[in-house]
């Protein structure tokens, strides 16, 4: 498929988080077709014009390590099987994009030959030069570290430009809006602002290494209809988490 121009484009490679939960739609469990479908259309615009996309999944529609710790699981054993979820939905998007014309690759971060590539880094890096979307799966391969963490990681590790996470609000507020109609959204904040309020953007962990890293996060609610080229052409959809609010 011929790409075309990227010129309306702020951003030329990014990494997109998606929550594994977001996957589920009106279900209680596991994948609704429909979500991959959405997700595969917002990209598609952006793809097409040859940006560089990865993505990272996570994998709480399936299971989640935490829960498994409360339940009195070994919290290690927990977190194995909750990265061998994220598996099953990078497989599931894959399956979707390559059904869109969009060429795809998963890497994961726990070798499994049979269904996926192994992560290394510069692979990942080629892959997007191609103009693959690039599915990170397994997080980092290790306990004890979210998938939020796994984005900050990849985004890092790959030289994003931004690290944009879907969420279920359409940016951050000082409270719970759901809870409170008189939240107020915040059009840019910066990581310690974050961190020192406590605000749930993503693990502080995650967000330490992006303040380290001089990382963008943009915060957004992708279930708009074309928010995600909206959001790569610069336009304000959310809010951007950053070292200095006035730049």
């Amino acid at each position: 498929m011929e790409r075309f121009t990227m010129s309306a484009y702020k951003y030329k490679r990014v990494l997109l988080k998606l929550s594994g939960e977001a996957l589920m739609g009106n279900k209680d469990f596991g994948i609704d077709p429909v979500v991959p479908q959405h997700i595969a259309h917002e990209l598609k615009p952006a793809y097409d014009a040859g940006l560089e996309i990865a993505v990272v999944v996570g994998g709480g529609n399936i299971f989640r390590g935490l829960s498994g710790a409360a339940a009195g699981m070994d919290r290690a054993q927990g977190d194995n099987m909750g990265m061998l979820a994220t598996v099953i939905n990078a497989l599931a998007l894959q399956d979707t994009f390559e059904h869109n014309d969009m060429q795809c690759r998963v890497m994961s971060a726990i070798e499994m030959h049979q269904v996926s590539e192994t992560y290394i880094r510069r692979r990942a890096i080629r892959h997007l030069e191609k103009g693959r979307i690039t599915i990170f799966a397994a997080g980092t391969g290790n306990p004890y570290f979210t998938t939020d963490t796994a984005a900050a990681l990849r985004a890092c590790e790959i030289g994003a430009q931004v690290l944009m996470k879907a969420t279920k609000v359409d940016g951050i507020y000082d409270c719970d809006p759901v809870k409170n109609p008189n939240a107020k959204k915040f059009d840019k904040i910066t990581y310690m602002d974050v961190l020192k309020k406590e605000l749930q953007v993503m693990d502080s962990t995650a967000t330490a290494l992006c303040n380290d890293n001089h990382m963008p996060i943009m915060v957004f609610n992708l279930d708009a209809k074309g928010i995600f080229d909206r959001a790569l052409q610069g336009e304000n959809v959310g809010t951007v988490v950053c070292e200095d609010v006035s730049k």
